[in-house]
């Protein structure tokens, strides 16, 4: 159940790479240099292309500014509306809206709902999902939801992956802090929680708070549990909520 591991960083790698190479734009209709108001558009089948990352939308508009240090112009701001789809080597994304802010350093991703695939992944937030390139996290808003090769499922309202480098110098998911109704759903089990952590390099989901496990009928009740996804072993802990105790109730089979 390795979700969340691949998509946040395909969207990241999109976004980070090629930064020295131009961008392209064109459209069906028209593309607009207004230099007056230092903006770019695009409408009809816009397309901006840079290094192998595309984004597609009906509309396109690009603000830009001079930089005070090299002279040359630089982009500040890019949005994109209708049917918005980023695509690269690693992922796709899809939109409603796409609002890059340079100066605030956040991408944010809008739909019904915003969603990124991979072939193995894929994740969807009602509200928004947002990426901030300088400090390496996204954040997903809104009855989230992410869902892997297997089938296996983590319903949340929030969900913010962290980065890093790794010895090799690529990116890779360091945790996933998950909040906010949160449930993981497996062929065999189903466990609640209030928040909970996802440690990739380790395969290792830690729950807190108000756990709950249910596996065909048969339920345990605690504080704090572990679930080792390359094992499929599983604990649960008691804590101060449930003073001290683990509680269970477990169904009885039936003899023929």
């Amino acid at each position: 159940m390795r979700i969340l591991a691949y998509l946040f960083i395909a969207l990241l790698s999109g976004i980070t790479t090629s930064r020295a190479q131009y961008i392209t734009l064109d459209a069906d209709k028209e593309v607009v240099w207004d230099s007056k108001a230092q903006k770019m558009s695009a409408v009809g089948n816009a397309v901006a292309t840079k290094g192998d990352m595309t984004v597609k939308a009906a509309k396109m508009e690009a603000y830009y500014a001079k930089n005070n240090t090299t002279g040359k112009n630089t982009i500040t701001e890019v949005h994109a509306y209708n049917n918005v789809i980023m695509t690269s080597p690693k992922a796709n994304a899809y939109g409603d809206t796409l609002d890059y802010d340079v100066v605030k350093d956040e991408l944010v991703l809008k739909g019904q709902p915003a969603k990124l695939k991979t072939e193995k992944e894929e994740i969807t937030a009602k509200e928004n999902i947002t990426y901030y390139p300088s400090v390496q996290k996204a954040v997903a808003l809104g009855d989230v939801e992410a869902t892997d090769k297997d089938n296996n499922k983590i319903f949340s309202q929030k969900m913010i992956a962290f980065f890093k480098k790794d010895e090799k110098g690529e990116t890779v998911m360091d945790k996933v802090e998950i909040y906010d109704n949160v449930k993981i759903v497996t062929k065999d089990a189903t466990v609640t929680a209030d928040k909970g952590l996802y440690l990739p390099k380790i395969a290792v989901i830690k729950l807190f708070d108000n756990v709950l496990i249910d596996q065909q009928g048969n339920k345990l009740k605690g504080d704090f549990a572990e679930t080792n996804l390359n094992t499929g072993k599983s604990r649960i802990i008691a804590g101060q909520t449930s003073k001290g105790r683990v509680s269970g109730i477990f169904k009885e089979k039936k003899k023929d």
